[in-house]
């Protein structure tokens, strides 16, 4: 069951992108081109999601409240590939 919830935490972001950009308009003018977005789906795509509400709902105004929420989906997608196995001791 464990497999399913990080399976799901790692695809539903990706998803979400996905429908965004099939059936809205949401990045549009968000970003300068479309290798952004892109690379945000493969490598950080709850950043490229923070990235596209602040650009959209908050007019692009970075404040305190918008660069927290920034850090921490920066490390939401820097954590699956930074944890290691612990070795067993005897």
């Amino acid at each position: 069951m464990p497999c399913f919830s990080i399976a799901g935490a790692l695809i539903v972001p990706r998803l979400t992108i996905l429908y965004l950009w099939l059936m809205t308009n949401w990045f549009v003018g968000v970003f300068g081109s479309v290798t952004w977005p892109i690379l945000g789906f493969f490598i950080a795509p709850t950043t490229v999601l923070w990235y596209s509400v602040v650009e959209n709902v908050y007019a692009g105004t970075w404040g305190t409240f918008q660069i927290v929420v920034l850090i921490i989906a920066i490390l939401v997608d820097l954590s699956p590939g930074t944890k290691k196995k612990k070795k067993k001791s005897n």
